[in-house]
């Protein structure tokens, strides 16, 4: 049976222009300029034509197995290992691994082709674009930080949902602090913004969307204390941000801010498989996970700025960061110099400058770490703990469970027949009668 021989539209082309040369209805010349090679070219193919026929028009190599394809047992493991220990991994998350872990040096494009010859999928679904402007990046780094919480099932249920806070950095697309909290509140921000102030230095600028974290909400009214003083509402966040001197910025909608936001779409893809390849369970463990994850991934993404350089302004010596990354609250001193802080009672001890306190205006700082510390103009005053009210005490016992009195629980008993009470109840009876 004669083995059948099919050309593409190339072939098929040379073919019908050798016909051409050899019925003379066509010169070589010409022929060469309709097939877009030189004459020499033409009459090679055209004496391997007139060796072997159309055959020799057909590529040597059609049919072969490439010397460079990847092998069956390695595009087997690839298989194999895509859908067990790297399930969920992105085509080229699994790349990198395949490489790190496995020692399989292939390039992102042979996994993908592998994969999807296998019919695998990348599990990581993109959305069509849209027409946006592009914003040119901050030239120097530290000069603006986007930041933002991140609610997710990290642990894919191995554990409690957390909230992912981060920042980064405009210039070079790198990531300097992020930390893994149950909520996304004001401490976490703080503990995210005093490990980069600690770090790096202070950053110019914080770049945020408008929650409450960092704006008031425009129908809340000022204290009167505000009102006096000609200021306007401002939240924790924000008190933070004017002391350290950073510029606060809100975006208007989310894409504004998108630098962070597909950032947050890589971590859920790449940090929520690195967590899973961990085995991570807890919020602890989890931020484990996250302290080497980070170095890692601004090893793979991070970009040079475009001028050298850093914007971060560097700290004083003086520079206590208890003083800043807390919360504060004004108080005023009692005549007994103990100053009232939820169920804490501080008594404030005399200094070399004053020996009573008492009805002054102090501030009281409730630090990171859950300690307190009093403040006087400035000036940290020392303190010691004071004892309790018995109301505090009675409800810090109802809070451990202990059980209050009750009033049913008294024993009741009858007065004897000869008890007062029972001859004044006669007495009334017989008043009554007559």
């Amino acid at each position: 049976m004669q083995e059948r021989l099919t050309l593409n539209q190339k072939e098929q082309k040379r073919l019908m222009v050798l016909n051409q040369i050899e019925s003379k209805s066509l010169s070589i010349e010409k022929g060469a300029a309709l097939l877009n090679l030189s004459q020499r070219q033409v009459w090679r193919i055209l004496a391997g034509y007139r060796r072997e026929g159309a055959e020799a028009l057909a590529h040597g190599n059609r049919g072969r197995q490439p010397i460079n394809a990847v092998e069956e047992s390695i595009r087997l493991k690839v298989i194999d290992l895509s859908q067990a220990v790297y399930a969920g991994f992105n085509h080229q998350h699994l790349t990198e691994k395949l490489n790190e872990k496995e020692g399989i040096k292939l390039c992102r494009s042979t996994v993908r082709s592998i994969l999807l010859e296998a019919g695998i999928r990348s599990p990581r679904k993109r959305r069509a674009p849209r027409h946006r402007s592009r914003r040119e990046r901050y030239p120097q780094e530290g000069m603006l930080l986007q930041t933002d919480g991140s609610p997710h099932d990290w642990l894919e249920g191995r554990g409690p949902r957390l909230c992912l806070i981060g920042a980064i950095d405009d210039a070079t697309g790198s990531v300097p602090y992020a930390i893994f909290q149950e909520q996304e509140t004001t401490e976490g921000y703080m503990r995210m913004l005093k490990e980069i102030v600690l770090t790096y230095g202070i950053p110019g600028a914080l770049y945020h969307d408008r929650h409450g974290i960092f704006e008031v909400p425009p129908d809340k009214e000022p204290t009167l204390e505000e009102q006096l003083k000609g200021k306007d509402p401002i939240t924790r966040m924000g008190r933070l941000l004017n002391e350290l001197g950073i510029t606060s910025i809100s975006a208007n909608s989310p894409q504004a801010k998108g630098r962070v936001e597909r950032l947050w779409g890589t971590f859920q893809d790449r940090l929520v498989s690195e967590l899973r390849l961990a085995g991570a369970s807890t919020r602890e463990e989890a931020n484990r996970v996250l302290a080497w994850f980070l170095p890692d991934h601004n090893r793979r993404f991070a970009i040079a700025a475009r001028d050298p350089g850093s914007a971060y302004r560097q700290l004083e010596e003086d520079f206590k960061p208890e003083e800043y990354f807390c919360f504060k609250y004004p108080r005023t001193v009692g005549n007994d110099n103990v100053v009232r802080f939820e169920e804490v009672r501080l008594q404030v001890l005399p200094t070399k400058d004053r020996l009573s306190y008492a009805r002054c205006k102090v501030e009281v700082q409730q630090r990171l770490d859950g300690s307190l510390a009093v403040y006087y103009q400035g000036q940290a005053l020392p303190t010691e703990l004071a004892p309790l009210e018995p109301a505090v005490l009675r409800k810090i016992r109802l809070k451990e469970g202990a059980a209050a009195p009750s009033l049913s629980a008294r024993r009741h008993t009858r007065p004897a027949p000869d008890h007062p009470w029972r001859g004044i109840y006669r007495k009334q009876l017989q008043k009554a009668e007559i």
